[in-house]
């Protein structure tokens, strides 16, 4: 039995609203207790601007699982489509309520970030912790190796890398959040191609969150994400990239494993080259430079938005050349 696409667009469009209705209460909330990126060394706006997107992103994905779990709980959206979801959310509820409880963690250590500006030990520390507790719950990846300790220690890797590499690149409007959905549309897609409906519907409430937050970012911004929301951007796409089973038996591909650093090339490849070049110039990996793609893109005379719109084209046609490249 196919599962529903009505309710594809319902986890889409249902976080789109909840978060961009959110929006504008946690931008008054942040306002309110000074949570706001102040101009300085290297931004890019004259006036504060509240830290506001990474909760009304979580709030677009919490809100519609709450009003979902509610609706399935009552029978009110059909055996049809209730059916398949019982079983799944009974079948996966360990693994579903630790990436909940990751999706907050993240976003806390964000906050604390964004507020009391956490040195970097500090803040490593915090995201390792989170990502081991989301693989105890077995949300890991195995790559064909027969151990546990190989499973956890690649699953931190993968996290923290990803996690990081969202974090790095939220450094223009737009670019962050726009790279989390198109990532998140793209394994979405492959999700529900492949029948994995849990996984779509992560996909597309994580996509339709962020699209939701977008308007208030780009191209002028009246909220960032700040840490808050590209940590639990990067954990998000870090976590859907890893639940997807692009490899069986029965349709092998040579792609399969490498779908998700095809995806995730941009945001992967541009961590890769700042701290490559960080490292050669004797800095320290974590110190922010204007090395980053988006800016070496503007240095050749190109606008911030023109920028930012030439990266999410790149991100999605090597991402979907990557979809049409495992399907063949």
């Amino acid at each position: 039995m196919s599962f529903p696409l009505n309710l594809y667009l319902a986890a889409f469009f249902g976080a789109l609203t909840t978060a961009f209705i959110a929006l504008p209460v946690w931008r008054a909330w942040c306002v309110r207790i000074g949570l706001v990126d102040d101009p300085g060394h290297r931004k890019i706006h004259d006036s504060p601007i509240p830290l506001a997107g990474g909760l009304a992103v979580l709030t677009g994905l919490l809100v519609p699982l709450a009003a979902a779990t509610l609706l399935i709980q009552f029978n009110l959206i059909g055996a049809a489509s209730s059916s398949p979801l019982e079983f799944g959310l009974s079948k996966r509820a360990l693994q579903l309520g630790a990436i909940a409880f990751g999706a907050i963690g993240m976003t806390i250590v964000g906050l604390l970030d964004d507020k009391l500006e956490l040195r970097p030990a500090q803040k490593f520390t915090a995201q390792f912790i989170i990502a081991g507790i989301v693989s105890a719950a077995g949300v890991r990846i195995t790559l064909f190796v027969p151990s546990v300790v190989f499973s956890y220690a690649i699953t931190i890797l993968w996290l923290l890398t990803v996690i990081n590499a969202f974090n790095f690149m939220d450094n223009m409007n737009g670019l962050c959040g726009g790279l989390g959905a198109i990532g998140a549309g793209l394994f979405g897609f492959v999700a529900a191609f492949h029948g994995q409906y849990l996984v779509a519907l992560l996909a597309f409430l994580t996509c339709g969150a962020l699209v939701g937050f977008l308007p208030h970012n780009f191209p002028k911004a009246r909220a960032f994400l700040g840490d808050s929301g590209s940590h639990l951007v990067g954990y998000l796409l870090a976590v859907i990239a890893i639940l997807p089973h692009f490899h069986s038996e029965k349709h092998p591909h040579p792609l399969a494993v490498l779908m998700p650093l095809l995806v995730l090339a941009v945001p992967l490849g541009d961590l890769a080259w700042v701290v490559i070049l960080r490292t050669r110039m004797g800095k320290p990996f974590y110190v922010g430079d204007t090395n980053h793609l988006s800016h070496r893109l503007v240095r050749l005379g190109l606008s911030k938005t023109t920028a930012v719109l030439v990266i999410w084209f790149l991100a999605t046609l090597i991402g979907s050349l990557a979809l049409l490249a495992l399907r063949a």
